[in-house]
């Protein structure tokens, strides 16, 4: 049985030449031309490996990656996120990430292709090392206002969605240190 590549690129000829470089009879190629239509075939073929364009109608390749990472299944399989724009890819992916993923620069060549596809399966097999962090419990909201204190129904939900987001951005440096302290067992080894 081949080993199925789900390639998510807006570009025909990017998916041809992609198909075209891999040895016949050993790769199968599912092709998707957008990010919802990617994020479903992710979900609905079960790929060995996504490749993924950062810049994609419909949903961007930075989408798509958010909602691979969210998707234990889905973040174990090997990711190569390919781009010609390097900078926009790094100042949106946090480093400690790469450790998981590989990038490939377009335009590449069959070498390229071949070396991004080893790395990246070298790289996910790091994933299931990953040790989940220990529950933080969520920051507790202020005690609501007393009548006469001059809080007002608005400053009160503005102060909940605040909060909110205090909490997922301590659950995603929980997530980076993890990450990170896998790094660095593997380099300890």
């Amino acid at each position: 049985m081949p080993n199925k590549i789900l390639v998510i690129d807006d570009s025909g000829v990017i998916r041809k030449t992609v198909k075209d470089m891999l040895p016949a009879g050993k790769f199968e190629i599912v092709e998707a031309k957008d990010g919802v239509e990617g994020l479903n075939l992710a979900k609905k073929e079960n790929p060995n490996w996504i490749m993924l364009d950062f810049i994609l109608p419909k949903m961007s390749g930075w989408d798509v990656y958010q909602e691979l990472e969210k998707q234990p299944k889905l973040r174990k399989i090997p990711l190569v996120v390919m781009s010609g724009r390097k900078e926009e890819v790094t100042s949106k992916i946090p480093d400690a990430s790469f450790q998981f993923i590989e990038f490939l620069v377009k335009p590449f060549d069959q070498k390229q292709l071949m070396a991004a596809l080893k790395s990246s399966f070298d790289k996910a097999k790091l994933r299931t090392d990953v040790v989940p962090p220990t529950p933080v419990p969520p920051v507790t909201p202020p005690a609501p206002p007393i009548a006469g204190d001059g809080a007002s129904a608005g400053e009160i939900q503005a102060l909940k969605q605040q909060i909110a987001k205090l909490n997922a951005e301590v659950e995603g440096l929980k997530k980076q240190l993890a990450q990170i302290m896998t790094f660095i067992k593997q380099k300890l080894k």
